[in-house]
Parts: C-alpha cells; sequence; structure tokens
C-alpha cells in the first residue's frame, strides 16, 4: 500500500500508477476485474483516484509534476509554537524603530514555515490574542506589545530580579519553584519516519489521538519536586487539559503533593490558568464579577452609588477603589510560609518547565506503539530523562531571556519617551 488516505500523492507514485495501469491494459489475458480497479487495489487508492490521474496524463503527462492542490479550507488558527519567534521578530524590529506590517510577519513565518498557508486576517487576530496591537509610533505607525501585555512581564521580571542574590548571577535568595500542567495523547508520535521508496511506510498510524493521560508535576534548579508528579486519565479526547482541571483537584495536589515537598519560603511560580486564579472567599470582587457581588462589596465599604448605576458603572468606581484581588491558592501558599508569583500573560518562554514538557514528550512520541500501557512506560522513562542538570541548564537560559525582556523593555520604552 503505498497511499495514506487523506494526503497528496507524490509525482513519482502518480507516475508509477500511470505505468502499472499501462501494464495491465496491454496484458493480453483477460482477467476478471478492469485494469483500473486492479491498479487501484495494488497502490491502495480510490478507483476515481486512478482515473483522474490517467486523465491528467491523457491531457498532459507534465500535470503530474505538478505539486497537489491544498484541499479543505486552511486552518483558522497559527499555533502557538511560533508565538516566541514572532514576539522576538517584533521587538527587534521596534527596537530599531523599523516600519513592520502584517505582511512583514507573514513573510517572517513563510521563511521558517514553507508548508503552511498564513492568512493576513487570521494572523491579525492571532497578533491580538497574543497581545499585540496596531498603534501609533514615535513616527508611524508599527505593530507593538498591549500596554497591559508590557506592563505585566515588567513587574514578574522585577520580582525575579528581586531575588537574585548580588553579585551571583546563578544563585536566588528564595527558592524558586515552577509548576505546570500538560497532556499526552496515547497516539503521541513522530510523524516523520524512515522507510524503503520501494515498500512505502509499513508503521500505520491509528486514527484519532487516542486516550489522554493528564500531568502535573513541578521543579526546582535540583530536578523533579520529589512526590509532586500526578498522572490521571482524562475522561474527553478533545480540547486541551484545562477542561479537565478545577480548582478542588489543583488545591488537593497543591496542599497535598507540591508543599510538603518544596523548600522552605519558596517563590511558587505559575500561569494564570482559570484555577490558578479562583478569587478566595476573601477577595474583593473584579469586572468579572456579578453586578450584586460587586454592589454588595461597595456598599459594605461604605462606597455610595445610585440605585440606578449600570454594572459598567460600578465596575469604574470598584477599579478606582478596590485593592488587588486575592487569589484562593495565594492564600494557601502564605499560609505555609510561600509566595505565588504569576507569570505575564503570553510567556511560555519564560517557564522553564515547558522545555522540561518537550523532553518528556519528545521520549514518548520516539517510543510510541500506540498501547496506554506503552504509553504510562514510557513517560516514567521520559520524567527519568529530564535531570537536575537538565533543570539547572535550563533554568539558567531563561534568565537570560529575563535579562533581554528587561534590558529591550528598557530601551524600547527610552525610545518612546524621546
Amino acid at each position: 500500500m503505498f497511499s495514506c488516505r487523506g494526503k497528496p500523492l507524490t509525482p513519482e507514485t502518480k507516475k508509477l500508477i500511470v505505468s502499472i495501469k499501462q501494464y495491465f491494459d496491454s496484458n493480453k489475458l483477460k482477467p476478471m476485474e478492469p485494469s483500473t480497479k486492479r491498479t487501484a487495489d495494488a497502490f491502495g487508492v480510490g478507483i476515481a483516484t486512478v482515473k483522474r490521474i490517467m486523465a491528467d496524463y491523457n491531457r498532459d503527462p507534465k500535470l503530474l509534476d505538478e505539486p497537489a492542490k491544498v484541499r479543505g479550507r486552511p486552518a483558522h488558527a497559527v499555533s502557538a509554537s511560533y508565538q516566541e519567534s514572532v514576539r522576538s521578530y517584533i521587538r527587534s524590529a521596534n527596537k530599531k524603530g523599523e516600519y513592520i506590517t502584517l505582511a512583514d510577519i507573514r513573510d517572517f513565518l513563510k521563511e521558517i514555515s514553507t508548508e503552511e498557508l498564513f492568512h493576513i486576517a487570521t494572523l491579525a487576530r492571532t497578533l491580538n490574542r497574543w497581545g499585540f496591537e496596531f498603534g501609533k509610533g514615535t513616527r508611524s505607525q508599527h505593530l507593538k506589545e498591549k500596554d497591559h501585555v508590557i506592563a505585566a512581564r515588567h513587574r514578574y521580571l522585577r520580582k525575579k530580579r528581586d531575588n537574585r542574590s548580588p553579585g551571583i548571577k546563578a544563585d536566588t535568595i528564595r527558592p524558586e519553584v515552577y509548576l505546570d500542567e500538560t497532556y499526552v495523547n496515547k497516539n503521541h508520535s513522530n510523524d516523520f519516519i524512515w522507510y524503503s521508496g520501494e515498500d512505502g511506510p509499513w508503521v500505520q498510524k491509528p486514527t484519532g489521538k487516542g486516550e489522554r493521560l493528564i500531568i502535573i508535576n513541578a521543579i526546582t534548579k535540583s530536578g523533579w519536586v520529589s512526590g509532586a508528579k500526578l498522572v490521571f486519565k482524562s475522561t474527553r479526547k478533545t480540547g486541551d487539559y484545562h477542561g479537565q482541571m478545577n480548582l478542588d483537584l489543583f488545591k488537593k495536589w497543591f496542599t497535598e503533593m507540591l508543599l510538603p515537598y518544596i523548600p522552605k519560603n519558596s517563590l511558587i511560580i505559575m500561569d494564570n490558568a482559570s484555577y490558578h486564579n479562583t478569587l478566595s472567599e476573601h477577595s474583593p470582587p473584579t469586572a468579572l464579577c456579578s453586578k450584586k457581588k460587586i454592589r454588595e462589596w461597595l456598599e459594605q465599604n461604605k462606597i455610595y452609588c445610585r440605585d440606578d448605576c449600570l454594572k459598567p458603572e460600578l465596575v469604574e468606581i470598584l477599579q478606582k477603589m478596590a485593592p488587588e484581588p486575592i487569589y484562593a491558592i495565594d492564600e494557601i501558599a502564605q499560609s505555609n510560609g510561600h509566595e505565588v508569583v504569576r507569570t505575564p500573560p503570553y510567556h511560555p518562554e519564560l517557564q522553564p518547565i515547558e522545555t522540561c514538557w518537550g523532553v518528556v514528550k519528545n521520549h514518548v512520541a520516539r517510543k510510541c506503539d500506540f498501547t496506554m500501557n506503552n504509553l504510562i512506560e514510557q513517560l516514567d522513562s521520559g520524567f527519568n530523562k529530564v535531570t537536575d542538570n537538565t533543570c539547572a541548564k535550563i533554568i539558567a537560559k531563561v534568565k537570560k531571556i529575563e535579562d533581554e525582556f528587561w534590558s529591550d523593555d528598557l530601551k524600547i520604552d527610552s525610545q518612546e519617551l524621546g
């Protein structure tokens, strides 16, 4: 079987189909089945495919050399794997004061991936989701990061830099613990393998992604936090791991499997997942809370509001008067002598455990045999690939990225003032 359903045939395979079809046509013996069906069976393709290839050949043999047309609708999202490269590209242009447009970014992405299509409108929505905006610069309009993203990053970097020992780049004042969640599917495997051109690929990958395991773990510069690994089977095969997580599950893992095993007085670094940011019962409301809850809080704090105030008006008053929200997880951490620090939105490159997930998943993909038992076994082997030396190197690399962000932000800010 030379083909795989859904994938275009190569010019070489098309020419081979023509040769075999012509051979069957020239055979003087009268077989039970037509030559078209025999050719289709030999190559594992449909009869309509053979007829279409023969029609192209009879019209013009050169048509077989043309690349296959992309079928179906183009993807309506740009992969998050390009986010770090795009951010670096835009920031570099901003520092140089260069005019940059969506077309420039599309051309940049085409250089990275020649096989993907990047539609301008899709790219614009993606950039907006990643925290960029098309705004007015010092002399012209250009793409730049949104102010709230820059502010969140700078606050985070200031906290991290304040935790560094003076004159000792490799050490910190308080231990830093990085936690995260991810998932891996039973059929997670490498898409490309070596095979004989005559025989074709024998490894047949099952359709779909298969059953899913959700993983929670944490690292320090000394490696994985002992006792913190949690792996459980998802009840859903679609979406990402966030749909299977909630505050109760995360809080149980946080209090029972993380806090007892981390150093005293740690900085616990996590992202902004919704179950990380569930409000404490002692917290003032936010703009996302109900109108009733906002009004009750304002009244409790003796802040007068008219009875006919709309919710947007109450939110305006709230944002002027209310202190920072208090999160349930932060209270638990503080009661145990720790502090929670959240990475800025859209910055996976600042979370070293993301690279650790990549090491684990790459190992799983290389050893995949599409069974759940093997997935569990290889997952354990993948975790062993991430050593204390691995974590120390990744964290040191992330610190360099933090320094670059810090210095670049200051340079761009000084240019805006100028």
